[in-house]
Parts: C-alpha cells; sequence; structure tokens
C-alpha cells in the first residue's frame, strides 16, 4: 500500500472558528448594504448549514485549502464541484431562483433539484452530481438550521426526507423520492432559523431538502443536505 503525504484538512476546531467568523462577516456585509442608498438588493443570502447544504459543506470543509489534491481521495463529490465551478462554493449562500409563484416542481425539473433547476445559469449544476456526498449523521427528530445572512425573513419552509430505499450514491433525486416532514409558518426578519423535524423508520443515507420562500420578494432557495440515520 503506497501512503501519500497530503496535507489534511484543518481539524474541526479550527473549521468551526473559521466558520462562524465567516458568518458574522456575511452578517456585518448585508446590514452595511443597508446603509447605502444605492445598493438595491442585498447580494447576500444564506442557506442551511445544519445539516450542511451541498455546497456549503463543501466551502465548510475545504474553503481554505481547495486546490489540495487530497480532495479527490477524502472527499470525491465536494472535489468534483470545486473542478466544475469554485462559485458554487464562494457563493454558497446563493443558490435561489426568483419568480417561482410557488409552482416548483413545474421550475425545477426532476435530476436536479439540488442546482435549483440549473440556476444563476448553471453554477450549481455540480451539486445534482450522484455519488457518496459526505453526510451529516441525524436521528429520527433533528433540527434544520439556516443562516439568513441578508435577513430576509421567510413566508415558510418546506423540509423534506427521502423515502426509505432511495439511494442518493446511485440516484438522482426527483421529486417522487421526498416526503414532507415539516411545513412552517412565516419567520420575520432574522439570520438565524430553526426548523424541528421528526421522522420515523428511516435508516441509513438521505437527502433532506428544504424549501425557503423568502419574503422580501418571490425568491426561494433549494437545498440539499445528505444525512444519515445510521
Amino acid at each position: 500500500m503506497v501512503c501519500h503525504d497530503h496535507t489534511k484538512p484543518a481539524p474541526a476546531s479550527a473549521r468551526r472558528a473559521r466558520r462562524a467568523a465567516a458568518l458574522a462577516l456575511g452578517t456585518l456585509a448585508a446590514v452595511l448594504l443597508t446603509l447605502i442608498p444605492w445598493s438595491g438588493t442585498a447580494v447576500t443570502h444564506g442557506s442551511v448549514v445544519d445539516p450542511a447544504s451541498r455546497n456549503y459543506g463543501c466551502w465548510d470543509r475545504w474553503g481554505d485549502d481547495s486546490q489540495n489534491p487530497a480532495m479527490a481521495d477524502e472527499d470525491p463529490m465536494c472535489w468534483q464541484a470545486w473542478q466544475d465551478n469554485p462559485n458554487a462554493m464562494w457563493n454558497w449562500n446563493g443558490l435561489y431562483r426568483n419568480g417561482s409563484a410557488g409552482d416548483f416542481e413545474s421550475v425545477v425539473p426532476d435530476g436536479q433539484l439540488c442546482s435549483g433547476g440549473r440556476t444563476e445559469g448553471g453554477r450549481y449544476n455540480s451539486l445534482d452530481a450522484v455519488g457518496p456526498w459526505q453526510s451529516t449523521d441525524v436521528t429520527d427528530d433533528f433540527t434544520v438550521t439556516l443562516h439568513d445572512q441578508a435577513g430576509h425573513g421567510a413566508d415558510y419552509f418546506l423540509v423534506y426526507v427521502t423515502k426509505q430505499g432511495f439511494d442518493p450514491a446511485t440516484q438522482a433525486l426527483t421529486w417522487a423520492d421526498l416526503q414532507q416532514v415539516a411545513r412552517t409558518g412565516s419567520y420575520g426578519p432574522s439570520q438565524h432559523y430553526e426548523i424541528p423535524v421528526s421522522t420515523s423508520g428511516l435508516s441509513g443515507r438521505h437527502v433532506v431538502y428544504t424549501i425557503w420562500q423568502a419574503s422580501h420578494m418571490d425568491q426561494t432557495y433549494f437545498l440539499c443536505s445528505d444525512v444519515d440515520f445510521g
């Protein structure tokens, strides 16, 4: 067996510190934008940070080491995402579509759920790739945590989990693979939202699919998080 001397990702404590600093800077940027009268809509948005959405997780694990070839072996789905379009990770908070009018299945086709229907000119297409994405361990009852840098608020959140038997490592995600496990009411502007989720009878790898309908305009976020129920 040949050993390769690759630089390893930063330890978890360092990654958490980096993530906290980045989130704080993003929030500050959003605040500053609100003070500039000609700035228009804030350019910072948000994503699910726990269980981490696919591109947020790739940014969190590799944002300070994105050229490390060790990623190809240690985190191959993130590797293909970085190779396809690094901006999908640097803009982890911008995976949204405008003007869906609540008709999500018509604007986001099967097989394109994780990219929001190839939104933003295809920036996030790599998130639809089928394979062994790194997952977050969860129990039957868990919490979806979303960071909203711009404080858009929410008309509602919809949370789905894939049905038992779906294999995200070998199957493209379709609407028929999803079962709704939570629907919320509205949330006022904030940088932090928590959505409690209850499931039963699930085991192994699944995808949590979160739809965030922002309140400031008809702007909808489509967010895939990989989880393992054990």
